[in-house]
């Protein structure tokens, strides 16, 4: 096991040196800082869940990652017990240590090397890549818009909107989409915002409003209006994968009235689009879904509206002031965007504006 410093580029600022470890081919290709820092997550919160949660994953790759590692050397590095949460193993606890105590002596060392590498790269480096990286939560309308746009000047990753900002406090990307209820307040999104990123160097831009509902058969023969009426008829439900923010508001639905996931028939049935969703209960594959009117309408489903939302970006503030950012917010804003939001059912464009604090999210 040998440990190497690579140079990482920050989109916001200019190139680092990271400490990392090589386990050789004890691991292979495993991103040992993605291992490390869900063994120190599981360290800190106590349950798989929460934990990959922090570490920017998705529970079903959180646990996939260590069992695959388990496999590979040979040793437990969690222990899960029932009703008792998730623990590190001593193992897994000496990792972490071992992690810490290296980070912490060679932050001292690599100080020196990190200012002169600074002043070489300085003159040449830019601030943002020519072309951005956008890590966005699904949206119909977005997509249609780089399908069939032209002169798209950024990559596209569709993310969960807690994976997405996740990794933009990561600098894994250069902006996120993400989108939260409109009945949410001001300080529930700042707060909800701030676990993976800072106020005073993101800005938010609210770009559209769209509904989102109970997706069901054409006519809606089981007369559903609420989850709820799916768990009471014992119902097939197609749910949305961890850690996008749809899940969230199902999970907050079955919440509010009275239920337990494991009541709902097709719960542990996970899609990663609305447009997977709607095509599932099109298929015949599932009773009801949950996502937007534009996927209902798209595979000629029906569709039962229950919240209103806010779909919008966030970004560093050096993204938003930049050339690239500037022409990327700029053809959001732009007619053809805008167009397309009202020609779709279930939107509706927001007043144009520039990215601003998270308080103004909801404005």
């Amino acid at each position: 096991m040998s440990a190497t410093a690579t140079i990482r580029q920050s989109n916001a600022s200019l190139p680092r040196l990271r400490w990392s470890w090589d386990f050789g081919p004890l691991l292979g290709d495993v991103d040992t800082g993605r291992l490390l820092a869900l063994l120190t997550a599981v360290a800190t919160e106590g349950a798989l869940g929460n934990a990959s949660k922090l570490a920017g994953m998705s529970y079903r790759s959180a646990w996939g990652l260590l069992r695959d590692c388990e496999q590979a050397l040979g040793a437990a590095l969690v222990v899960m017990e029932r009703g008792r949460g998730t623990r590190l193993t001593d193992f897994g606890a000496s990792l972490v240590q071992l992690d810490e105590a290296a980070r912490a002596a060679l932050d001292a060392v690599h100080a020196p090397w990190q200012r002169r590498l600074e002043d070489l790269l300085a003159p040449v480096v830019r601030a943002t890549p020519e072309r951005l990286r956008l890590a966005a939560s699904h949206d119909l309308a977005l997509a249609d818009w780089v399908e069939h746009g032209r002169r798209i000047s950024f990559d596209l990753y569709w993310r969960g909107s807690e994976e997405a900002l996740a990794s933009l406090g990561r600098d894994e990307c250069d902006m996120v989409g993400f989108h939260v209820p409109e009945d949410w307040t001001a300080p529930q999104v700042a707060g909800w915002l701030a676990r993976w990123l800072k106020p005073a160097q993101h800005l938010c831009l609210p770009l559209m409003r769209r509904c989102q509902g109970l997706i069901v058969p054409r006519g809606n023969p089981h007369r559903l209006q609420t989850l709820a009426d799916a768990s009471k008829r014992g119902l097939r439900m197609v749910n949305r994968q961890r850690g996008s923010g749809t899940r969230s508001l199902i999970d907050q639905l079955l919440a509010a009235n009275g239920l337990r996931p494991e009541s709902i028939a097709g719960y542990a049935h996970e899609e990663f689009t609305h447009e997977a969703t709607a095509a599932t209960v099109a298929a015949g594959q599932a009773d009801v879904g949950f996502g937007i009117e534009a996927a209902a309408a798209r595979y000629d489903l029906g569709f039962v509206p229950l919240i209103w939302e806010r779909y919008g970006f966030v970004m560093p503030a050096a993204v938003a002031g930049s050339p690239e950012g500037k022409a990327l917010l700029a053809r959001l804003h732009g007619n053809t965007f805008r167009q397309r939001l009202i020609a779709m059912p279930g939107y509706e464009p927001l007043p144009v504006r520039a990215p601003g604090a998270w308080s103004e999210f909801l404005a």
